[in-house]
């Protein structure tokens, strides 16, 4: 089994103090991927470079303490790909690929973290740029190789993926446009929903990303933002998923999913 987890950290620094490898040389996946690392090379450097015996590969941002993906594997890729190619975005710091290479299969593990459009207009029609962007992108990838792509998407895709779902049709990550971007992805594009290929019905017990006002967590009033998105012959790999909750190292939890695949 190749056990395969997606972590918002909201800050590897801060997730790091809470508990986060600990967490991982418990739980032992293979691979980690994890979005908002909001830090540097220099930073990472030395310290947080490697965790619970995985080697992290990263794509920092520009900009000091902002945004940032990584991987962190226990295989060793054949290659290493920083960015899409996003004249915008690759400063962002927002997609790093594992590629795994075989004689038998093209296999790619891919971190990415979604821009959020909720602190105003201009970031979401940057969303929207970006979701143009990376649509075609996939659709190409897609006809070269098999693969996943784990990350925060910052879209809850179905009313069952978030509690107040009425109060939020016209707020950001449950727009229209945005579930109908989700939609085309997982119909035209042609890549699974892992997760609901799994558990097609859960709501409440779904949920990822809780907001840190009010008592959002306590009341589970939450979201479904975390994603693992598969090429459809490793969807059909996936046996197990789990959401974990018991321990919080970030606004979000890590979501794992268990696949019958051997890299």
């Amino acid at each position: 089994m190749f056990k395969l987890t997606s972590l918002n950290l909201n800050g590897i620094r801060s997730a790091h103090s809470k508990g986060v490898e600990a967490w991982l040389a418990q739980h032992s996946p293979d691979c980690i991927c994890v979005q908002e690392v909001k830090a540097q090379a220099a930073d990472v450097q030395g310290k947080y470079d490697a965790l619970a015996g995985l080697r992290g590969h990263f794509h920092f941002a520009e900009k000091k303490g902002y945004s940032g993906v990584g991987a962190f594997t226990r295989h060793e890729p054949s290659e290493v790909i920083v960015g899409y190619g996003s004249k915008e975005f690759d400063l962002e710091g927002r997609y790093v690929e594992l590629r795994f290479d075989t004689p038998q299969r093209k296999l790619s593990i891919i971190s990415c973290y979604f821009p959020s459009g909720s602190s105003g207009e201009d970031r979401q029609q940057a969303k929207f740029r970006f979701l143009d962007e990376l649509d075609p992108y996939l659709v190409a990838l897609k006809k070269q190789r098999e693969f996943i792509l784990c990350g925060d998407v910052n879209i809850a895709h179905q009313e069952k993926d978030l509690k107040n779902f009425k109060g939020n049709r016209k707020n950001s990550g449950f727009l229209p446009e945005e579930r109908a971007w989700m939609t085309k992805l997982l119909t035209e594009t042609g890549l699974v929903d892992v997760y609901r290929h799994l558990q097609p019905d859960t709501t409440e017990a779904c949920y990822t990303w809780w907001s840190n006002r009010g008592q959002a967590y306590a009341k589970n009033v939450g979201w479904r933002l975390d994603y693992h998105l598969a090429t459809p012959g490793l969807a059909q790999l996936a046996r197990r998923e789990a959401i974990y909750k018991t321990e919080r190292f970030s606004d979000h939890a890590p979501i794992t999913v268990e696949y019958e695949l051997a890299l």
